[in-house]
This record gives C-alpha cells, structure tokens and sequence, in this order.
C-alpha cells in the first residue's frame, strides 16, 4: 500500500487558500492508496469559527477522495449529531463513505478541554487490506489507549504539534511503533498559527523497525510518501513475537 503525507502550512480564516494548498501537495503525490493530513488542517487548531466551516471541509474531502481513488484522512472541527463541538478525525473513502474517531486525549493546557467535548470510542479501519488504528495529537503522550491488541498494523497521527516540542515528537512516533510493532503515519501542520505557535511538522512514515521510510522538510509545505510493506511486517511480527507477552491492561 503506498501512503502519502501532507505537510501543509497554515492561513487562518483563508480557508479557500488552504484547502487549494492541499490540493496541490495531493497531486504532488499521485497513485497513493492513502493520503493522511494534518490535524485540523484547513483551519489551524481551536482557530475562532472553526467548526462553522466542519461541513464544507467534510464535503470537500470527499470530493477529493473520488477524484484520486484513494482514502484521505484528516482531522476537522465539527459540531456532531447533538451540536456539541468535536476534533473528528475524519477516514473518507472514494465513494464518499467515512469512518471517525473523536479526539479522546484534549490538550487542556491550551483550553481544548473547554472548547470541545472528548470522545471514547477506539477506533480502527480496515483499508485495501490494512487495518489502521486513528489518532489525534495529544493521543500520542498516552500509550496505554494505543495499545496494539493484535487489531491494526498502522498507527495514524494527525497533529498540531509545536516546534518546541519537536524531541518529544521525533521519540513518541518512534517509540509508537517500536512498542506495538507497526507503522506509524505521522501528519504534523507547518508554519506559523496566528503568531501564537510555531511549527516546523517533521512529518514521518516510520516502520516496525523504528526506520524512517519517508518524511518532510521541516518547516516547508512539503508531502512524502512510502510503500507500506505488509508482508515484511508479518515476517517480523512472526519471526520477534513481542505481542504475544505484552500484558493484558485489563488487570491493570
């Protein structure tokens, strides 16, 4: 399966900018089975009005999954069914159908506590034979609820994570797939926020190895992306049966 991640900068409230932005590192990647990008990446994160423009980024995400025959993953702020404001990472396929996945971990430190409700639900997706296990920021600090169960082979990450905090990203998406032997797909945002926050994206393929199989420029709209070898994966699963001794967090 080829994966592409997209590394796009940030122009609060020039919505029509962006998502144009996007498009073009899309094409930059033709052919891809999966094209993952950054959390609340048309908008920047918690950005005033966000979830006003949920609707017409869920559409136009579709649209983009029909036109490349491929699924487009990417987080959006959304008001749900009971207009309560959610981080939703949305999982589009080609036909316009979609999986999500609530943002469970809130970044309170920056307020989203107050700004959006958490959701509960894990969620994994099967997808042209790969199963992949949604994520979203902050959920990268807390490796318990990303525990492999033996139920996804890739782990996706969608992320406005800062440059400040770079090390602790570059350890944490390693240490991720490290642990529960699979890949790790890591879209990070570029650019500045509104002059609040910087961030430079390091965006990353990483396999089971903990080896990086592509990435992005830091600092540069920029997309990669790399072939994920699923019969490599099962070798090694195979051959180094670390999952079979892990615990069972049910005791715990």
């Amino acid at each position: 399966m080829k994966v592409a991640i997209i590394q796009n900068c940030i122009r609060t409230k020039e919505l029509e900018w962006t998502l144009q932005c996007v498009t073009d590192l899309l094409d930059q990647q033709p052919g891809a089975d999966l094209y993952v990008l950054p959390e609340m990446f048309a908008t920047g994160f918690m950005a005033e009005g966000a979830v006003e423009h949920g609707p017409q980024i869920l559409s136009w995400m579709q649209q983009q999954a029909s036109r490349l025959n491929a699924a487009v993953a990417g987080s959006v702020a959304i008001m749900d069914d009971e207009q309560q404001p959610r981080n939703r990472l949305f999982f589009v396929r080609p036909d316009g159908t979609y999986d999500y996945y609530d943002k469970h971990h809130l970044f309170g430190y920056a307020g989203e506590t107050d700004a959006y409700v958490a959701g509960h639900r894990r969620v994994v997706v099967e997808w042209r034979g790969v199963r992949f296990l949604l994520q979203v920021c902050y959920d990268l600090r807390f490796p318990v609820f990303s525990r492999n169960r033996g139920d996804y082979d890739a782990i996706i990450y969608v992320a406005n994570w800062p440059a400040s905090r770079s090390e602790v990203w570059h350890t944490l998406v390693r240490a991720r797939a490290l642990e529960n032997q699979c890949f790790v797909i890591a879209a990070n945002i570029s650019g500045d926020d509104r002059a609040i926050c910087y961030y430079e994206g390091d965006s990353a393929i990483i396999d089971a190895y903990g080896h990086t199989l592509a990435q992005c420029t830091p600092g540069r709209c920029e997309s990669a992306s790399a072939d994920l070898d699923m019969e490599s994966l099962q070798r090694f699963r195979t051959k180094f049966p670390v999952l079979a001794d892990a615990d069972d967090l049910a005791n715990f």
